[in-house]
């Protein structure tokens, strides 16, 4: 078989940012807590892995003001944000101190003692089994040891730089 050795060109950022918009995603929350402090961030970048044994994962920006924590914990839990909860996403996307981020919402201690939002859609508490760096992200495999559901079941969605009910 003849391989033709093609390079392309990566495309650049603006054109990957606005393409990405339109892939839409459950809007979430990642929490742990480290050294006796509670850190979080907004994430779009989770999804499943396995369900044996059950596992998903979540990407977190290296250069985020919370990574240390999450770096260095065994513990964390997604929390999956129902329609309503939108201030609760822009405080936990913005430039609020960490501790101050959870002024906004009914926070619980899960099994692990990872905050969890009472009222999401969903919580996933994990273990942290893997990590991998690729680029500007570290991902973060979790086991799930804990489901919490809504009976709502509603969640809030994100797709084209604006908030969705779903």
């Amino acid at each position: 078989m003849n391989m033709v050795n093609h390079r392309f060109e990566i495309v650049d950022k603006a054109a990957f940012r606005n393409g990405m918009s339109r892939l839409g995603s459950a809007v979430n929350v990642v929490t742990t807590r480290s050294g006796g402090k509670r850190y979080g961030f907004t994430a779009s970048a989770v999804c499943s892995v396995s369900d044996t044994p059950p596992t998903l994962l979540v990407c977190v920006n290296r250069a985020s003001s919370c990574f240390h924590a999450f770096e260095n914990t065994r513990h964390f839990c997604v929390n999956t944000l129902m329609p309503g909860q939108e201030d609760i996403s822009e405080r936990f996307g913005g430039k609020t101190p960490a501790e101050d981020r959870f002024a906004l919402g009914d926070w619980r201690e899960g099994l692990t003692g990872a905050p969890i939002l009472a009222n999401s859609s969903v919580s996933f508490e994990c273990e942290l089994s893997s990590t991998v760096d690729e680029a500007t992200h570290r991902i973060f495999f979790g086991r799930v040891i804990d489901i919490r559901e809504n009976e709502a079941r509603a969640t809030l969605l994100y797709c084209m730089r604006r908030y969705l009910a779903g």
